[in-house]
C-alpha cells in the first residue's frame, strides 16, 4: 500500500517518508553512529542514570543503563528492550522512553545494549536480553528491586526479544516477569495475514522490510529454538504474565500483534490491547504528539498496577 492511501493522522506525518536503509552497508555505518547515544545520556533533576556492564555467559559485557528515578515509588523494575530491526542500535526516543517510564510509573529501567545482526546473528540477542533479565534477578537486592516485579518491555523487535525473555524463564524455571509491555510488537511467523499482505511499502517498516532484516537476523533459522525467533509459535503461553499491547493501524505486524492476543485469552492470560489509528510503525518517534503522550500514560498506568498488585 503506498502513502497515498493512507489516511495518516496530521501528527505521524513527518514518519511518512521514512524508509530505513536495511542493507550492511548502511547499517555498518549507522550501528557506530546511532551506539554514540548511549554515551550521552546523563542524569537529570528527575532520575539518575548509570551506566553498568553486565558479564554474560557467554564471556562477553554487555553494555546497559539502569535509570533510577528520584521520586521512587516501588521496587518494581522494568527490563527495557529496544527495537531496531534486530539491526539498529536504540534511538533517541528509545533514551526518552526510558526516562519517561521511570519517572511516570515510579520505577527503576533497565536499557540493554543488546548485540545486534548481521555481525551478532540470532541467538546472539534473546540470549544477551535473558542474560540481563537473569542479572536483575541475581542483583535484585542490592538494586533495590523485589524480584517478583520485575516487566519486561519493548517496541517492535524489542516486543519479540521481550517475549522471548519470558518463553526463556518459563523454560528454564525461573522466576517469570510479572508482566509483558509489548508496543507494536514482532510476534514472529503468523503466515500472511492481511497487513502482511496489504503493507508491502509502508513507511517505517513494511512486510518487504521485514523479509529484508529476517535475513540478516537469521541467516541460520536452525541455529536455536524456533520459539526464540517467533515466540507466536510456541506450543502454550500458559504462564506467560500479564501483557499490554499496542498496535499501529497501518503496520505489517498489526494482525500477528492481535493473533497473539487473542492466543493469549484463550490461554485465560490478562491482556490489555490497545489498537491505534492513523498510525505507522514506529510511532512513538512522535514523541510530541498527544496520542503517543496519552499512549505513555496508560503504559505507565499498566506498570503502576502491576507492581502495585504483585
Amino acid at each position: 500500500m503506498s502513502n497515498t492511501h493512507m489516511q495518516l493522522h496530521p501528527d505521524f506525518k513527518q514518519l511518512s517518508m521514512i524508509h530505513p536503509p536495511i542493507n550492511r552497508f548502511s547499517i555498518a555505518l549507522i550501528q557506530p553512529l546511532m551506539r554514540l547515544l548511549l554515551r550521552q545520556q546523563r542524569s537529570d533533576a528527575a532520575l539518575e542514570v548509570k551506566r553498568l556492564k553486565i558479564d554474560t555467559a557467554e564471556g562477553h559485557r554487555l553494555p546497559a543503563l539502569l535509570y533510577t528515578p528520584k521520586d521512587v515509588k516501588t521496587n518494581g523494575c522494568l527490563l527495557f528492550i529496544h527495537g531496531g530491526g534486530f539491526v539498529f542500535p536504540a534511538a533517541p526516543h528509545h533514551y526518552a522512553l526510558a526516562r519517561l517510564y521511570a519517572v511516570h510509573a515510579g520505577c527503576r529501567v533497565l536499557l540493554i545494549d543488546y548485540r545486534l545482526a548481521p555481525r551478532h546473528p540470532f541467538p546472539a540477542a534473546p540470549r544477551d536480553c535473558f542474560a540481563a533479565y537473569r542479572w536483575l534477578l541475581d542483583h535484585a537486592e542490592v538494586l533495590g528491586i523485589d524480584p517478583a516485579k520485575i516487566a519486561v518491555g519493548g517496541d517492535s523487535a524489542g516486543g519479540t526479544l521481550s517475549m522471548v525473555v519470558t518463553l526463556m524463564a518459563l523454560e528454564q524455571h525461573v522466576p517469570v516477569p510479572c508482566a509483558q509491555l509489548l508496543t507494536y510488537p514482532s510476534v514472529g511467523n503468523c503466515g500472511e495475514t492481511e497487513s502482511i499482505r496489504l503493507y508491502t511499502d509502508t513507511p517505517m517498516c513494511s512486510s518487504k522490510d521485514m523479509a529484508k532484516y529476517g535475513r540478516l537476523y537469521t541467516p541460520d533459522p536452525n541455529a536455536d529454538k524456533l520459539i526464540y525467533r517467533s515466540p507466536i509459535e510456541a506450543e502454550s503461553l500458559e504462564g506467560v504474565p500479564p501483557t499490554y499491547i499496542e498496535t499501529a493501524e497501518f503496520d505489517c505486524l498489526r494482525d500477528g500483534a492481535l493473533l497473539y492476543a487473542e492466543k493469549l485469552r484463550q490461554a485465560g492470560i490478562p491482556v490489555e490491547l490497545h489498537p491505534t489509528k492513523g498510525t505507522v510503525h514506529g510511532y512513538d518517534m512522535a514523541l510530541r504528539s498527544g496520542i503517543v503522550q496519552g499512549l505513555i500514560r496508560k503504559r505507565t498506568a499498566f506498570l503502576t498496577n502491576i507492581f502495585e498488585t504483585h
